[in-house]
């Protein structure tokens, strides 16, 4: 199957997303919205915790419990855990996750809303296969059943209050980098449910080379999922899929919203602006440094660009 990048752009007053020629991941939303600044190393060989040392985290250890197991791809896990009741995220956070047996600390963002937790006791964890132990047992060994614990943790999160500032949300992913900005796509949509808040939102998706059979797959069902949402909230929501490797393997509920061809900087420039726009970003770090160095030239202050590096 070919690599399909997605972009949801609205009309007039709606988000307009677009991606540079890098994999990535971009959603666009105009609403009051919350974020802090991280700095990260690009040092490869440093563990979870490492990396994160000096991230916010919560106190508390949460016992978790694997209810369900999806298969996304061939490459890709999907967990959902039933967790204890005092257990709570923002929406782009992430969580140490701690496995009997295996010393090594995991870090998985969630892919879930809070609203899920809310409604179902539930967060899910979408974990891409590498040879790091809490991935490969995430892979090999776990079952429904298996228990974890797991500490929330992360200074890159959407949470907007009524009382917040208007700004134009920019997000932006690559690889694996989606699962936090799909949680606070979803957590927007269960906003707008409540009449909490007015969104404009614009989601664009893409893959490259070796991301292309790693998250292809569990793109889609995102894919599908924003679809949903742009038909039930059109005035909200719209989006346009970009394939970047036409292929007639497309699926065809897909079609109306596909477009040909790699996104490009002039579609992103379209839609940053300089006094209202704040950018997340999430993925590889090439990534995030690449795309930073584009919206600072596009007049996007440094201090309106967050960011959260994975490896």
């Amino acid at each position: 199957m070919s690599p399909v990048p997605c972009l949801l752009s609205s009309a007039a007053r709606s988000f307009g997303l677009s991606c540079p020629a890098a994999g990535l991941l971009c959603c666009r939303l105009r609403g009051p919205g919350s974020g802090t600044r991280r700095n990260m190393s690009s040092k490869r060989q440093m563990d979870h915790l490492e990396r994160t040392a000096s991230n916010t985290r919560q106190n508390a250890l949460y016992p978790a419990q694997v209810c369900g197991i999806i298969n996304e791809s061939e490459t890709v896990k999907r967990l959902r855990l039933a967790v204890d009741p005092d257990f709570s995220f923002k929406a782009g956070q992430w969580v140490d996750f701690f496995i009997p047996g295996v010393e090594t600390v995991g870090g998985f963002s969630m892919c879930s809303s809070p609203g899920l937790l809310q409604r179902e006791g539930v967060v899910e964890l979408a974990v891409k296969y590498t040879k790091h132990p809490p991935a490969d047992w995430v892979h090999t060994t776990c079952t429904v059943g298996s228990e974890v614990a797991m500490r929330v943790g992360g200074d890159f999160f959407f949470d907007p209050s009524p009382s917040d500032p208007s700004v134009d949300l920019l997000l932006v992913a690559g690889g694996v980098g989606i699962n936090p900005l799909y949680s606070i796509l979803l957590h927007t949509s269960d906003l707008l449910h409540i009449n909490r808040m007015c969104f404009f939102i614009c989601v664009c998706c893409s893959t490259q080379r070796e991301a292309v059979i790693d998250v292809l797959i569990f793109t889609l069902r995102y894919q599908n999922s924003i679809t949903e949402v742009c038909r039930e909230f059109p005035d909200k929501f719209s989006c346009d899929f970009y394939v970047t490797q036409p292929s007639t393997d497309v699926d065809l509920n897909l079609q109306p919203f596909l477009s040909r061809g790699r996104i490009t900087e002039e579609e992103l420039r379209a839609h940053v602006d300089p006094q209202r726009t704040l950018c997340f970003l999430c993925g590889p770090p090439p990534m995030i440094e690449a795309i930073s160095k584009t919206l600072m030239d596009f007049g996007l202050p440094k201090d309106r660009i967050l960011f959260e590096k994975w490896w």
